[in-house]
């Protein structure tokens, strides 16, 4: 048989869906395994969105819509985004599509040439790296660390740009550090932007989980001229536990949505016609429920990040939104527990799901490859559990 295609054939598995596989793999033969990997909530869809989903069956609301999106919930994107962000935007700069991850996998296609170099800050969430190179683009890695709070400077920028740079990928907050970017941070980075006439592609799907009064910042409201270049995505995924509906957008110039609509309606179509309406419930009705997740979601990072500071050998720094820490080996690469030796953060991660029964994120496929990633988008009986073990496990 003839081969297949060597791009396609070259792409790297999720490395956060496969140590989730793992451990669910493990949860089937009956072992006692604490997942700390997807970047899922596990809160219910609140009642008057599932409600919406089943008025748009009932009234037979069940047939293809535009390949961009059914109008109602561009109105409430557009709504939603002015209400909280503060950006203007008119239902011809809205693309729906399924899931956020989608919405930057097409913002890819659409600006991306062969041989163009993305700026990718990390670490960084693992599939812009594979999105970027099925686009034909290079990707750039640009590393910062601690010193930096895992955000990206202008300096770094500045310094990674090239003839070749075509646009960079910002996600604030970010997964995989939770760390969020202040204004001053992003108009540093987007006056660098609008001198080399660079695109951004802003990823805010965390927007709404922020903490400690901090303001987010969307990227686009830094000016026209740096409006213009943005591509701004978001989703209804994180902020209303609707992971599984698929349903993310993308705010952008009329040029950007019309060709990722174009290539939409080759590919994909649009999404679930039925979790379209029910999007529209979840952007336009009540926010209680969204904001009783956030105030949860917090008090959960504000346990972990002070527990796992006080257990000897790790740390983490404070991340200020998402719902993701990044955990420090350092002081244990090198060591030897249970007579392996822990040479890099994927070691660690494999024996501690064999020993300690506890699945993290290795931050190898983030291009952080001395830490782990924990979310705690999970109960806090298993955030205290999953602690305790680690705790455990660390003394061998």
């Amino acid at each position: 048989m003839k081969s297949l295609s060597s791009l396609s054939s070259s792409v790297m598995a999720s490395s956060t869906l496969a140590i989730d596989s793992m451990a669910k793999q493990m949860k089937a033969d009956g072992i006692d395994v604490i997942g700390f990997g997807t970047g899922e909530p596990d809160f219910a869809t609140p009642a008057n969105i599932v409600e919406a989903a089943n008025r748009a069956m009932a009234e037979n609301k069940t047939k293809y819509t535009p390949a961009s999106g059914i109008m109602e919930l561009k109105k409430a994107v557009c709504y939603r985004m002015k209400e909280d962000c503060n950006l203007d935007y008119e239902p011809a700069n809205c693309f729906i599509a399924s899931g956020a991850k989608h919405n930057v996998y097409l913002a890819l296609q659409a600006l991306v040439n062969p041989g163009d170099e993305v700026i990718l800050p990390a670490p960084y969430w693992v599939s812009y790296y594979e999105m970027i190179r099925l686009a034909g683009g290079k990707a750039v890695s640009v590393y910062c660390g601690e010193a930096e709070d895992f955000k990206l400077t202008a300096e770094k920028l500045e310094a990674a740009i090239t003839p070749a740079t075509k646009c960079m990928i910002l996600n604030n907050p970010s997964n995989p550090t939770g760390m969020m970017y202040t204004e001053q941070e992003l108009r540093a980075l987007a006056d660098v932007c609008v001198k080399h006439d660079l695109y951004v592609i802003s990823d805010e799907i965390y927007y709404c989980l922020v903490y400690d009064d901090n303001k987010f910042v969307s990227f686009a409201t830094l000016g026209e001229e740096v409006k213009q270049r943005t591509i701004v995505i978001n989703g209804v995924s994180k902020a209303y536990s609707m992971t599984g509906w698929r349903v993310g957008y993308a705010l952008a110039n009329k040029e950007i949505t019309g060709v990722m609509s174009r290539y939409a309606s080759h590919s994909t179509g649009a999404p679930s016609t039925i979790s379209q309406w029910a999007a529209v419930e979840a952007l336009t009705g009540q926010q209680e429920s969204r904001e009783s997740m956030r105030q949860a979601f917090e008090a959960r990072r504000n346990y972990i990040v002070s527990r796992m500071n006080q257990i000897e050998g790790v740390s983490c720094l404070n991340p200020q939104g998402a719902f993701y820490v990044m955990m420090n080996l350092k002081n244990i690469l090198g060591k030897t527990l249970y007579g392996t030796k822990i040479t890099d953060c994927d070691v660690f991660g494999k024996l501690f799901l064999d020993k300690g029964l506890v699945a993290i994120v290795p931050g190898s496929g983030f291009d952080a490859p001395e830490y782990v990633r924990w979310s705690y988008a999970t109960s806090m009986e298993n955030i205290k559990k999953g602690l305790d073990r680690l705790e455990k496990f660390l003394k061998g």
